[in-house]
């Protein structure tokens, strides 16, 4: 999947395009080829076109007009591992997305080329089945199937897929696939009579249950929420259990800066894992209790020093975290809204800590990512990001020191780490709060 940059973005051209390629197996790929600078939406979306009628030809079999549809990758900014906890998680859509060209067919094929990949599949709605050839092609197939299940009268298609999401980053590179082609599928069925309605919200949904039954992640629902509800300028407040979701204002003066540590979350499926039946086991130990409680949400960081002694220690330490974790997010949420971002930036550190002492999902690079941006002037806060072992940090840096921190950031870092445990040359990318998944519409 190629990446086509946006001209709005606010990363100048050297680092928006100095993108890396991963080799992370089953994950799309989306990373910038380095040839995309200064494009706009309506330029990405006339390439995709051009390439589409290249791949399949230039109308038949597929009388339907072309559309361009796009979805952004994510960054949790606070509310870390609460999602499967049904607790509170403060994530933000990023000026790095997903872009899909397609076009209805005649008949129930759809076709997906991959310009990151360079490869094409083909498949049946009517038979689709998991591919191990292509494994990215399982996140479209995936939330094809989920919509055909449900009912969904799905039409035939065919697209070209393109992104510039880093690949197992913690970016949410899947959901935006998903988000996507769920936006697609829908737009090319609402061309013709019978199409369907989902909303915005029924369709993460779908995305994430297409991402638990069919990849076989066993994900939260945040980063399809954030890819399809994002809002620009905003953060997203998503109530884990009732899926509300609000979006909180972010400091215009504060640049989002995501830092690619080069390392890949190699432990992340047994310990992601390992984690969530830690979280299960805590509840239920707190049920025999006698406690009401449905998930860790429902424990308030009052009642900790009374509930501590009834769980082993790996289960405690775990639990304190989710517990402190849903509170921090809150605080935050006050703290944005009332433009306190000192106190924001001191919630990051402390949600940091807490990932690395007693959730223990960080490893050395983070922490040294963590640790080196923190001694540049300017930066109000930074943390890890996405599941941890691995994967970016977020910062919340003053637009003035913008420059300063990346100069210096990597270097500094570079020094504190083992460059043999690097499977990437560490990044950084310079984002903004986006809008969430939607049409491109046509040039004039």
């Amino acid at each position: 999947m190629a990446a086509l940059d946006e001209a709005t973005r606010t990363v100048p051209c050297k680092d928006s395009c100095d993108g890396h390629t991963s080799n992370v197996r089953g994950e799309p790929r989306l990373e910038p080829p380095g040839d995309a600078c200064g494009r706009g939406e309506q330029q990405k979306a006339a390439r995709l076109r051009g390439v589409l009628a290249a791949m399949f030809g230039a109308d038949a079999p597929a009388p339907s007009e072309v559309l361009v549809v796009r979805a952004p990758g994510r960054v949790n900014l606070i509310g870390e591992h609460t999602d499967y906890n049904e607790g509170f998680v403060l994530p933000a859509a990023i000026d790095r997305d997903v872009t899909i060209a397609v076009r209805g067919r005649r008949d129930r094929i759809v076709r997906v080329h991959s310009l990151n990949y360079v490869e094409s599949v083909e498949f049946a709605l009517d038979h689709i089945s998991y591919d191990h050839d292509h494994p990215w092609s399982n996140y479209v197939r995936g939330t094809l199937k989920v919509l055909a299940d449900s009912g969904a009268p799905l039409r035939g298609m065919d697209m070209v897929v393109a992104g510039d999401v880093p690949a197992g980053a913690g970016l949410s590179s899947s959901a935006a696939l998903e988000v996507a082609t769920a936006v697609a599928a829908r737009a090319v069925a609402g061309q013709v009579a019978g199409g369907f309605d989902l909303d915005d919200r029924a369709l993460a949904l779908k995305c994430q249950k297409a991402e638990n039954s069919f990849v076989g992640v066993n994900c939260g629902v945040m980063d399809q929420l954030a890819s399809s509800l994002g809002k620009a300028g905003h953060a997203l407040f998503i109530d884990c259990r009732s899926y509300d979701c609000e979006p909180v204002p972010l400091p215009c003066d504060y640049p989002i800066v995501i830092c690619d540590t080069g390392v890949r979350r190699g432990l992340r499926d047994s310990e992601y894992n390992l984690r969530r039946s830690q979280c299960e086991e805590a509840v239920m130990l707190l049920q025999r209790r006698g406690m009401p409680v449905r998930s860790l949400r429902d424990v308030s960081p009052g009642e900790l020093a009374r509930v501590e002694p009834w769980l082993p220690e790996a289960v405690r330490v775990r639990a304190k975290h989710v517990i402190l974790e849903n509170d921090r997010v809150l605080l935050s949420v006050e703290a944005l809204r009332a433009g306190r971002v000192g106190e924001f930036g001191r919630l990051m550190v402390a949600s940091h800590a807490s990932l690395r002492d007693l959730y223990e999902v960080s490893c050395p690079e983070l922490d040294a990512m963590v640790e080196v941006a923190l001694d540049v002037p300017g930066v109000a806060g930074a943390r890890m990001t996405g599941a941890g072992f691995g994967g970016c940090t977020v910062n919340l840096v003053h637009e003035d020191a913008v420059d300063e921190f990346r100069r210096t950031v990597l270097t500094r870092y570079m020094s504190k780490v083992n460059p043999s445990r690097l499977s990437l040359e560490p990044q950084v990318y310079v984002c903004r709060a986006e809008d969430g998944a939607g049409l491109i519409p046509p040039e004039g």
